[in-house]
């Protein structure tokens, strides 16, 4: 009997590492039923297009994410699920198709998240990264090819990519829907996806072999605001307990009040009731005219402005990493002449303006034109990255500054663009393959330190090892950050005056 007994045991063994060799497709036990997935021959295990709530559509459109209907059979994740609601993707500027989402699925019923594990067991409790994307709240999907965990599964993570509502299904805000709520406020519906596939991480993480207990949440732009915002929000009280923020905060308080949204929402509606808009198909809905500007104010999701909720310090503590591209201020039309732009530049900071204009030199028309970009890059990314790492640092919280500032290769037309908004992302999660772009040999050996740092951060909150270029702390006095090029070196912030200045002038109050 021992004998057959032990027989049994190595027949069993045996056709466990078959099934491995043969890449066979792991099962993982979730809260709402069994999933299976793809082995790779690396040994990572992909689960794509997993259920973390149901299908926003119907009478759930504009509602909270309500909880996933379990299932019995095991459950097929190998494909992404849906992208959120917009429009047709299509290259533009420097964005070519591995920054974009795939054409296809596009759908309503888009509330999935996939996961990347090289655990061989679910008692490891490996570090856990949670990717939130951009897309300006009105596009954008976890299927972006530059998204791909693999790699940064690879160096002994688990990482997370997840999707959320986006453009009028994800930020509506109207007095019906304000009244039905129970929470007494509206909008916010993609923020409120998000903090569900936190809470799904949470629950169901360790079953893929990582720890519930020590989770970054990460985005880039719209993202990286999102990220702001879950850091703000109490009702992620928990839920993480680091952050990296890439090119995007919400300090500049023009986040929408609830009762301006929904005036905005009323003139969308046009007359139409809640019951009529749900009844609606999404492709005419998308087709109304409408200001949604992202995140509103609610008092629920968001309970006051997210400058004034850190100022107070009701935020979520996190250990911090965050910085912005060099290259990544965005003009719509063309550029004003010298003159004109000085004459902005003294509307703006009044007695300040000589001392402006020697950071935002005007004196010719192509010098106005680059200090223009660097205004908006200051304006749009730099100055509300600089004031979320100042307030932290002053916390006593693990703040890390970062600079991207290698120009990405590219021919063409694409050439001009330097190190534009986005391109960071294959470099810090180690996916230039799928960049899109002629990297070269220098461009490899940055992506090799960016994601070494990230992971070590992601792990522990501080991205220094022995081996690696030191990444001071930031502080109020040094402020010293890691500029990131083909010689990476941590050096002084040396625009952080321009970005006190522009901050006390345009946003303080």
């Amino acid at each position: 009997m021992l004998y057959l007994f032990a027989m049994r045991k190595l027949l069993s063994i045996f056709f466990f590492l078959a099934c491995s060799h043969l890449n066979a497709q792991p099962i993982v036990q979730t809260q709402s039923g069994k999933i299976s997935g793809t082995m790779l021959s690396d040994g990572i295990q992909i689960f794509k297009g997993v259920p973390f709530a149901a299908p926003p559509v119907g009478e759930l459109r504009w509602k909270a994410p309500q909880p996933v209907k379990p299932w019995t059979d095991v459950k097929a994740c190998t494909a992404y699920g849906a992208s959120p609601m917009q429009g047709t993707p299509a290259p533009f500027g420097p964005w070519t198709w591995g920054y974009l989402i795939p054409k296809e699925p596009i759908s309503e019923d888009c509330l999935y998240l996939n996961v990347w594990s090289g655990a061989k067991s679910n008692k490891e409790k490996r570090a856990v990264l949670v990717w939130i994307y951009g897309g300006g709240f009105t596009s954008g999907g976890s299927g972006c090819a530059i998204y791909d965990g693999e790699a940064m599964a690879k160096k002994g993570i688990v990482f997370v990519s997840i999707n959320y509502r986006v453009g009028i299904f994800g930020f509506f805000t109207h007095p019906e829907l304000t009244k039905e709520s129970g929470v007494n406020a509206s909008g916010n519906y993609g923020l409120m996806d998000q903090v569900a596939a936190l809470q799904w991480v949470k629950k169901n993480i360790a079953a893929f072999g990582g720890d519930p207990n020590n989770v970054t949440i990460a985005g880039q732009s719209a993202g990286s605001m999102s990220v702001n915002c879950m850091v703000a929000t109490p009702l992620a009280k928990g839920l993480f307990q680091k952050a990296i923020s890439q090119s995007g905060s919400n300090f500049t308080r023009t986040n929408a009040l609830l009762a301006d949204a929904e005036k905005e929402g009323v003139k969308l509606a046009a007359g139409a009731s809640i019951k009529d808009l749900r009844n609606m198909p999404a492709e005419t809905l998308m087709k109304k005219p409408s200001n949604l500007r992202g995140p509103v104010i609610d008092g629920y999701v968001l309970p006051q402005h997210i400058a004034d909720v850190f100022d107070l310090g009701k935020n979520n503590p996190v250990d911090l990493l965050i910085g912005w591209n060099e290259d990544e201020g965005i003009l719509f039309g063309p550029p004003k002449k010298a003159e004109d732009f000085t004459r902005d530049i003294t509307h703006i900071f009044g007695a300040d303006a000589d001392k402006a204009l020697t950071y935002y030199k005007a004196n010719t028309d192509d010098a106005a034109a680059k200090a223009q970009l660097d205004l908006s890059r200051d304006q749009l990314f730099g100055m509300p990255n600089y004031r979320w790492a100042s307030i932290e640092a002053a916390n006593g919280r693990r703040v890390f500054v970062y600079r991207f500032a290698r120009k990405v290769p590219a021919t063409g037309e694409l050439d001009r663009y330097g190190a534009f908004h986005t391109g960071e992302v294959p470099y810090a999660y180690d996916n230039l393959k799928y960049g899109d772009r002629p990297y070269e040999a220098a461009d490899h050996e940055v992506a090799k330190l960016m994601s070494s740092y990230w992971f070590l951060f992601i792990l522990n909150g501080d991205p220094n090892t022995k081996g690696l270029p030191l990444w001071p702390r930031f502080d109020a006095s040094g402020k010293m950050m890691m500029r990131f090029d083909v010689n990476s070196v941590a050096v002084p912030m040396a625009d952080a005056p321009q970005l006190d200045l522009l901050y006390t002038k345009m946003y303080k109050n």
